[in-house]
């Protein structure tokens, strides 16, 4: 049976796609596009892994490149699940009238955390700071032995991530 173009295509695409996925933890590999087409930029790309990588440097993807480079694939996806530091730092805080991708997190965690106190109330995850997160964060905070002011500083966050790593 002959190898078509189209099954030619995918084979560099899935080239592509394991290039691009390197790239995001090996800053030394250029970000390449999974597109089909083996172009300069993936011939850069595979040029740039060969050097990395201690292989003949060739732009060619022969059969110790493409061994190499799966197997490089593979171990980042079998890697321990990367820590997202999402809180901007020790300053910052969060309150009532905030919006956006970390008032999301913080109302996730909280609404995980009500599942395991009974008397916490639930919150709406919406992403939007109001009176039932601030009401929240407050009754977490007392339960932590902070004031029970409804902002989320670091120490509060911090202690909000640690009681979510606990098993019970």
């Amino acid at each position: 049976m002959p190898y078509t173009d189209e099954q030619k295509k995918e084979h560099i695409r899935e080239l592509q796609t394991y290039l691009y996925g390197i790239s995001l933890f090996d800053k030394r590999i250029p970000q390449v596009l999974p597109d089909g087409v083996y172009d300069k930029y993936t011939e850069q790309a595979v040029e740039a892994f060969q050097r990395a990588y201690g292989l003949p440097e060739t732009g060619e993807t022969d059969t110790a490149t493409w061994d190499r480079i799966t197997a490089i694939y593979r171990d980042y996806l079998e890697k321990t699940p990367a820590a997202y530091h999402v809180f901007p730092s020790r300053s910052f805080t969060v309150c009532e009238g905030d919006s956006g991708e970390l008032v999301y997190i913080i109302q996730a965690m909280l609404w995980k955390a009500a599942g395991r106190f009974d008397n916490m109330p639930r919150v709406k995850v919406s992403g939007e700071f109001d009176g039932g997160t601030a009401k929240a964060v407050s009754f977490f905070r007392s339960c932590c032995g902070l004031s029970d002011e409804s902002s989320v500083d670091c120490l509060t966050w911090n202690m909000l991530v640690r009681f979510l790593e606990q098993r019970v």
